[in-house]
């Protein structure tokens, strides 16, 4: 990793929390730290499961525990068991909970304004667009890629998805009946892998490898939630896969793909994949490419 570029993202670091008074316990002028004002707002109208809310902000379950115990004792929200699995809480505001809500969103606005106001436009417009670059770069260096069984919640709920999606997409619909998609087997050690995104605890995309003895490692069921393309997640997925098959030994990568895709087909050709004549009879295929890996042979699994 280069050294100056850690000693910027430092840097940036240090400017930010130091211009938005983060590092006071009296955050915007309230009572409570900005640990405290961030559960509020993310706890919304709604209410949310705790266990989510923690995973959405990435936090200690302790340190959250500890959080929500200090916003109930002040009478701000209300933490209680779902009826149907008590081991499950629920986390709602009160409504000194969601008046003290809308006076940080009112402080945060004003808090936005006061590093606009003394730029010009000009500089407003490079401000706000940085920031938006910034925001984006950051999302996508949140998501996280784990192996998982292909009957894992997370990974049934993207493929369900996945289908939706081609479904429409295709011109002639989509029957995963006539299609050779992998069975969950295939895609379970030895015989292949399953990767799946999660963003924020979310699922946003998978991405299967099968891994036969004697024949090219193929990559299959790819997919990206719509609002998380943009993040570079369709590039890191092949990435990923590559090197996982070039551990297990392999020399050569597949896949095939649908002319709707176009821009999957666009990617695919950008990672250096090569078009080559069909080598599989998928009746949802119009494009076929191969990659040449380097193997790790003393690797790859028996």
């Amino acid at each position: 990793m280069d050294a100056t570029q850690i000693e910027r993202v430092r840097r940036f670091n240090r400017t930010v929390t130091e211009r938005v008074g983060v590092l006071h316990d009296h955050y915007l002028g309230r009572d409570r730290p900005i640990g405290e004002a961030r559960l509020l707002w993310d706890i919304g109208e709604r209410g949310q499961d705790v266990r989510r809310l923690r995973e959405r902000l990435g936090l200690d379950s302790g340190y959250v525990s500890r959080l929500l115990r200090s916003l109930e004792s002040d009478g701000l929200v209300t933490v209680e068991p779902q009826p149907r699995d008590r081991r499950v809480r629920t986390v709602r505001l009160t409504d000194a909970g969601r008046a003290e809500r809308a006076l940080l969103d009112d402080r945060s606005d004003e808090l936005a304004g006061s590093l606009l106001e003394p730029l010009n436009t000009a500089q407003r417009s490079r401000l706000v667009a940085a920031m938006a670059e910034v925001d984006r770069l950051l999302t996508a260096a949140t998501v996280t890629l784990a192996a998982v069984d292909p009957g894992h919640p997370d990974g049934e709920q993207c493929l369900r998805s996945y289908v939706t999606e081609v479904r429409e997409r295709f011109e002639n619909g989509f029957d995963p009946a006539r299609s050779l998609l992998p069975d969950a087997g295939e895609l379970r050690p030895p015989h292949g892998l399953f990767l799946v995104a999660r963003l924020h605890g979310e699922p946003v995309g998978c991405a299967g490898l099968k891994l036969r003895p004697g024949a090219p490692a193929e990559i299959k069921r790819m997919w990206v939630a719509p609002h998380a393309r943009g993040l570079g997640l369709g590039r890191r997925f092949l990435a990923e896969l590559e090197a996982r098959a070039a551990r297990q030994g392999f020399d050569l990568l597949r896949l095939d793909t649908n002319k709707a895709l176009s821009a999957a087909i666009g990617l695919y050709h950008s990672s250096g994949f090569q078009e080559v004549p069909a080598f599989n009879d998928e009746p949802y295929a119009h494009h076929w490419f191969e990659k040449r890996i380097t193997p790790a042979p003393s690797e790859r699994t028996a």
